[in-house]
C-alpha cells in the first residue's frame, strides 16, 4: 500500500472507525470497513485490532477474488466482496454493530424491515432498511444472505449481528450507518412511549415517490 491515494483512504477509514467507536457502534475489535481502490484491489481493516485505536499502517489489501495481498484482513471480508460483486456502484462498505438496530432484529423476529412507515426520514434517506437473515460470522453465507437485497438497498441490518451500509464513497457509507442507528433509536423510544403509528398511506406514497426523485444515495 504505497500510493498516495491508498494512504489517504487508509487515514479516512481510521477516522471513520474513530467516529463509529465514539458513537458506541464499535467495541473492541468488532466491525470492519473497506474501500475499492481499483477494479481488482480492496483496502480493508485488519482482523483482531480494536478499530477505535487503529492506525493506517495496519490496513490490509485483498483482491476481488478474496486473495490476501497485504496484511491480515478482516475475517468477514467475504461479506464485503459480495457487496462489491452485487453492487457495481459500491466503492465503500461499513460494517458495524449499532446497538439499537441489533436489538430490533433480536426483539422483533417477525419484522422484515425497520418500521419505516412511521418515520419520514427513513423513507427519504434510505428507502427501506431491511433485516437480513442471520448467517454465521466469517462465513461465505454472510454474503449470500445479503445478495437478494443488493444493490437496491444500501443500508441493511444483519439479524442478531450488526449492520452494513455501502456507498459510492466512504462518507456515504458512514452516513448510512449513522442513519440506521439513529432511526432505530427514535423508533425504539416511540415504541416505549406509546407505540408505533404509521404515517397516512397517501403521505407514505408521496415520500416514496420523492425518494425516487432524490435517487439511490444515502442521505
Amino acid at each position: 500500500m504505497t500510493s498516495l491515494k491508498a494512504n489517504a483512504i487508509a487515514r479516512h477509514i481510521v477516522e471513520i472507525c474513530e467516529r463509529l467507536h465514539a458513537r458506541n457502534m464499535l467495541a473492541a475489535a468488532d466491525g470492519n470497513i473497506s474501500y475499492r481502490i481499483s477494479d481488482d484491489e480492496i483496502l480493508i481493516t485488519p482482523s483482531g485490532i480494536a478499530k477505535g485505536f487503529m492506525n493506517p499502517e495496519q490496513m490490509a489489501v485483498i483482491n476481488i477474488k478474496g486473495d490476501i495481498l497485504e496484511g491480515k484482513p478482516s475475517t468477514e471480508r467475504l461479506m464485503h466482496l459480495e457487496v462489491y460483486k452485487s453492487s457495481p456502484k459500491a466503492k465503500a462498505v461499513v460494517h458495524a454493530h449499532p446497538p439499537t438496530a441489533i436489538a430490533w432484529s433480536i426483539a422483533q423476529p417477525e419484522l422484515k424491515k425497520l418500521p419505516s412507515d412511521c418515520l419520514s426520514e427513513v423513507i427519504l434517506a434510505t428507502g427501506d432498511i431491511p433485516f437480513v437473515p442471520y448467517a454465521r460470522p466469517g462465513t461465505e453465507q454472510m454474503g449470500l444472505v445479503m445478495k437478494p437485497f443488493l444493490p437496491q438497498h444500501r443500508a441493511l441490518i444483519l439479524r442478531c449481528h450488526g449492520a452494513v451500509a455501502w456507498g459510492e464513497d466512504l462518507d456515504e457509507a458512514y452516513r448510512g450507518m449513522e442513519r440506521i442507528e439513529h432511526s432505530s433509536q427514535i423508533l425504539a423510544t416511540a415504541q416505549k412511549l406509546g407505540g408505533l403509528h404509521p404515517l397516512p398511506k397517501e403521505e407514505i406514497a408521496y415520500l416514496y415517490e420523492l425518494r425516487k426523485k432524490i435517487g439511490e444515495v444515502l442521505l
